[in-house]
């Protein structure tokens, strides 16, 4: 395999306002450095595109750090490695890392995690469910929420990536899923899901909700300034957690 001395790089080139349009960013060819001893050179060939993306496009205060403009983005991207110098990572190997909207990138070691051969599975099911996605649905539920067969859960936004796990890992735990979603093509892909109810919070108040109980816990995916997580079980004994102050996870 040929080793790569430049790459392309998405820019941002400046504060979008309101949905970004094309110019607020850049395809720019830049060169490669060469890799120290504890670095690896990775050709990308899948990212990831996420919501919480956009926030970081402006220049205020979060989770996260803003993108910087001239900077190239970043964000979850799976690809192979093409040189390395490092202990425990050689060429061919599948790693996901955080240096994604480029090419190839130059990353060190420590900020890579080397991808397991699971025969039948794509490396990029690993930025999906495989990854933080699946693994915010399944441990938000069943550790942090302690949800268990038999329990009612109301899932919000449950077409979204998040949403739509947490919908099938209760439904294979034995849970009644009640989800929420917009619009009638969500509706019908929540359902699809094995969703026992669906609510289209977008219709003049229908749902379709009929026989359900009392819920016991609730996962409601904020929308606010920035994404945020907060399973809300709805039994007295089981207090409010929100999963931004959950060290576990």
């Amino acid at each position: 395999m040929a080793l790569m001395t430049t790459s392309r790089e998405w820019h941002l080139t400046r504060r979008p306002h309101g949905v970004p349009v094309d110019e607020d960013f850049a395809l720019v060819e830049v060169e490669l450095p060469a890799p120290d001893a504890v670095e690896i050179v990775v050709r990308n060939t899948f990212l990831s595109v996420d919501p919480y993306m956009r926030g970081r496009m402006n220049d205020v205060k979060s989770y996260v750090p803003p993108f910087q403009i001239g900077e190239p983005l970043e964000g979850g991207a799976v690809g192979e490695v093409i040189e390395s110098r490092a202990e425990g990572f050689a060429a061919g190997d599948k790693v996901m890392h955080m240096a994604g909207w480029r090419d190839e990138a130059v990353v060190p070691a420590s900020a890579l995690n080397k991808l397991p051969n699971m025969p039948g599975v794509e490396p990029k099911e690993f930025l999906g469910n495989l990854g933080l996605t699946g693994g915010t649905a399944y441990f938000g539920l069943l550790h942090a929420a302690s949800a268990k067969a038999g329990d009612i859960v109301f899932v919000s936004a449950a077409a979204g990536a998040v949403g739509s796990a947490v919908v099938q890992i209760a439904k294979a735990k034995g849970m009644t899923v009640i989800g929420s979603a917009g619009g009638p093509d969500k509706v019908e892909f929540v359902r699809s899901l094995g969703a026992d109810h669906i609510i289209d919070y977008k219709s003049d108040g229908a749902t379709d909700r009929r026989g359900a109980q009392r819920d016991r816990c609730v996962f409601r995916q904020c929308r606010r300034r920035t994404s945020r997580c907060r399973l809300r079980p709805r039994q007295p004994e089981r207090p409010v957690r929100d999963l931004r102050d959950d060290r576990r996870l």
